[in-house]
């Protein structure tokens, strides 16, 4: 009986340093959105030619939710709610979505934004046509697109053990046929009044998320000890 009790307690210690050791970031981790607003928002600012309406993206928990919800089901393909209106995100009629796949080891949110940005060498601003994929880029730099939520998972199943497949979501969606992403001009030319040019981008210190963050269990150590009383 001993035996079977420790085997028990062992397991139970063991499940809890898993999730505490946990490589794949979380969506309330406030790294992990820095790493996620910034690393888009570096890439607004350098866009080439510059954009005179160039809004700067902050962080929505509702889309971080919507992220989150996407990539557990590790498809490397795009959520089947984007095209029906309000169908992701209430606040929202439509949003866009970017995706990337690889390993852990590989992955971080700037790396992978990065990708993204760089299919700009297949972008042809003035005929607005793509010579290869370009519509993750698009999006990245899409002007209007001022929200924005990201999430991970890992996801075995795409190629390995360590295989992450990261999501990230847009409000207002871009990526609309035969406009361009943004307009060309002097940085932050095109800002209104009440926006700030912060880094070649349009500021707005009100604008505040429009969604609520996931509910959180937290750690509590008296559930703990009860769970351990059960035990023995």
């Amino acid at each position: 009986m001993a035996v079977k009790k420790f085997s028990r307690l062992w397991t139970l210690c063991l499940c809890l340093v898993a999730t505490g050791s946990s490589k794949i970031p979380s969506i309330t981790d406030p790294h992990f959105i820095n790493d996620c607003v910034e690393a888009h928002n570096e890439w607004r600012g350098k866009v080439n030619p510059p954009a005179a309406d160039m809004k700067y993206m902050i962080w929505d928990k509702g889309l971080a939710k919507v992220a989150q919800t996407w990539a557990n089901q590790c498809k490397y393909e795009h959520n089947s709610c984007l095209d029906v209106s309000y169908g992701c995100y209430a606040p929202l009629e439509f949003i866009g979505e970017n995706i990337w796949s690889g390993g852990i080891k590989l992955f971080t949110p700037k790396r992978a934004v990065t990708l993204w940005y760089n299919e700009t060498q297949f972008y042809d601003f003035n005929s607005l046509s793509c010579s290869k994929v370009c519509s993750h880029f698009t999006q990245v730099v899409w002007a209007n697109s001022v929200y924005l939520g990201c999430a991970a998972a890992a996801c075995p199943d795409l190629g390995g053990a360590s295989s992450v497949i990261f999501v990230c979501n847009y409000g207002p969606a871009g990526n609309f046929a035969n406009m361009p992403p943004y307009t060309k001009g002097q940085s932050c030319s095109l800002c209104s009044t009440q926006e700030k040019c912060v880094k070649n981008l349009c500021k707005n210190p009100f604008l505040k998320p429009l969604g609520k963050a996931p509910q959180q269990i937290d750690f509590n150590p008296f559930s703990l000890a009860i769970l351990l009383l059960i035990i023995f």
